[in-house]
């Protein structure tokens, strides 16, 4: 082995140069391992079963022999695991019944589901547990090597090696955050939350766009998405609530054109057969209209209307008629924010 650190004790903030396996060379491994290698670390083996693959490998890593799991392990002082959340756990024990880890060995998973526990059975026989994830999408190409630059990393470790995985993702020109094992779990909750319900969210709006005869659907929606991307983010920065951010009928208490908006989507959801359509949006404004009120930005009359009008068994009004206010005037239609 290099002149890496391999002992818990040492701790130093810069690992020496690597020899590094990547066990799988799906978008995120063959991507990291890349970085590895741009960073002065030597890839020597690669595990990539699917000729997507293996494809990617030879991209990202060219030269770097693919070889059996095992194969990768005995030739690697940093293991990078960059396998399915579901198949970790089974992968790092197999590999210990088999003795393939080594002592000393740095073993790194980039799940964000877990943290160093899942891998006990790696450190019982001597391995170094180190658990980094990054919270971004990844392409699998070359593009991702940039998008790297800043990303912010979920760094779990035994404190006495945590600089390692710190000089790790620094070297990948990450960001190391430091995430305690026990709240790995929501941390990533939150990320998928976010990220893939939102990817969700503009693959309804785009279907609903077309539908209605938008022929561009994305150039539509990137500005105002961004904008609302933007200011909540802006908001959560400053230790704000995001949902300051919030525009459109929820907030301003606008019963009527919610209703509405379920009954378009009631048929529009029939006619692409797309049930999911009514049942995000009201999840969704029923939310909203919970943190609207609790941001005290309507009443509780106008929340409780809300909540009423969206609860799963409400039958759609077809009358047309908007919310009242306590004296029987049309409820104000807010100061004209859109959408």
């Amino acid at each position: 082995m290099s002149d890496s650190p391999t002992t818990p004790g040492a701790g130093r903030p810069r690992p020496g140069r690597l020899g590094v396996g990547v066990v799988g060379a799906g978008r995120a491994g063959a991507v990291l391992g890349s970085a590895l290698r741009a960073a002065g670390h030597a890839v020597v083996g690669v595990s990539a079963i699917s000729e997507a693959s293996r494809t990617r490998a030879e991209a990202l890593l060219p030269q770097v022999p693919v070889l059996a799991v095992p194969d990768v392990v005995e030739r690697a002082e940093l293991v990078l695991l960059a396998v399915p959340d579901d198949a970790l756990a089974e992968l790092v024990q197999g590999l210990a019944d088999v003795g393939a880890w080594q002592p000393g060995q740095l073993v790194v998973h980039v799940s964000g589901r877990y943290g160093t526990d899942v891998l006990r059975p790696a450190r019982e026989r001597g391995a170094i547990p180190l658990a980094i994830h990054p919270a971004m999408t990844f392409t699998g190409t070359s593009i991702d090597l940039s998008r790297l630059e800043g990303t912010p990393f979920a760094v779990t470790a035994p404190g006495p090696v945590l600089p390692i995985a710190q000089a790790l993702v620094v070297e990948m020109g990450g960001e190391p955050v430091v995430l305690a094992e026990e709240q790995r779990g929501l941390y990533h909750a939150a990320l998928a939350h976010g990220s893939n319900h939102l990817v969700v969210l503009v693959a309804q709006s785009v279907q609903l766009l077309r539908a209605a005869g938008i022929d561009e659907p994305g150039r539509l929606l990137s500005h105002l998405l961004g904008a609302s991307l933007d200011g909540a983010l802006r908001a959560a920065e400053g230790q704000g609530d995001p949902i300051s951010a919030l525009t459109g009928p929820v907030s301003r208490g606008d019963a009527g054109t919610v209703r509405e908006h379920l009954e378009v989507l009631g048929a529009a959801s029939t006619d692409l057969l797309a049930p999911d359509l009514v049942d995000s949006y009201r999840a969704l404004a029923r939310a909203a209209a919970v943190r609207t009120w609790q941001a005290r930005r309507i009443d509780e009359r106008r929340c409780e209307e809300l909540l009423d009008l969206l609860s799963d068994g409400a039958e759609v009004d077809t009358d047309g008629a908007g919310p009242e206010s306590a004296d029987g005037t049309p409820a104000d239609g807010g100061d004209g924010e859109q959408p």
